[in-house]
């Protein structure tokens, strides 16, 4: 349940770490953050205290009625990705910070496998400013990716931490985020 890889062959891989390679002219790769053994959904419920179950995807719809939903970022609250070819479950990564209307800094794990990734930039490329089309750091490379993953919005916690907080949290939210695994 709540499995959030995103799925990329070990050829894509090697090819994209090629293409990015350390030269003086490329980006240098992002540090990888803290290993974890853990899935996204129960590391995010364990960060914002949103009491939701199951596969990523499905939050969106289980939040109807519970928790507000929004195509609007905010500090705090959970971005939840669509199923897709590369997210047969979803994703759902926390907005750590909000840099502008259509760029957001997200904390989250598992984007790198059994990794927690914090302050991963997230852009809104959809054509009508909806958060519906997002690109997302990819940190072996040091770049933006370059899919760009269906969404539905955000999720927002009834009382959303603010950048400090989720940060601070973090170490927290992996050991009890494991205890569930």
């Amino acid at each position: 349940m709540g499995r959030c890889l995103p799925f990329l062959g070990l050829a894509s891989v090697l090819a994209l770490s090629a293409c990015a390679g350390g030269g003086a002219s490329g980006p240098a790769p992002m540090p990888l953050g803290p290993r974890a053994a853990l899935e996204c959904a129960p590391f995010a419920r364990a960060l914002t205290g949103v009491d939701l179950r199951g596969d990523a995807a499905d939050w969106w719809r289980e939040a109807a009625g519970r928790y507000r939903r929004s195509d609007t970022p905010r500090e705090g609250a959970l971005l939840v990705f669509r199923r897709s070819s590369r997210l047969p479950h979803g994703h759902v990564g926390v907005v750590s910070r909000v840099i502008s209307d259509r760029k957001v800094l997200l904390t989250q794990a598992n984007w790198v496998h059994h990794r927690i990734s914090e302050d991963l930039p997230a852009i809104d490329v959809s054509p009508d400013n909806d958060w519906s089309r997002v690109r997302v750091f990819w940190p072996p490379v040091g770049a933006m990716g370059t899919h760009a993953y269906p969404a539905y919005g955000f999720i927002l916690p009834a009382d959303p931490a603010d950048h400090d907080a989720l940060i601070a949290a973090t170490p927290a939210a992996i050991r009890l985020a494991e205890r569930e695994e």
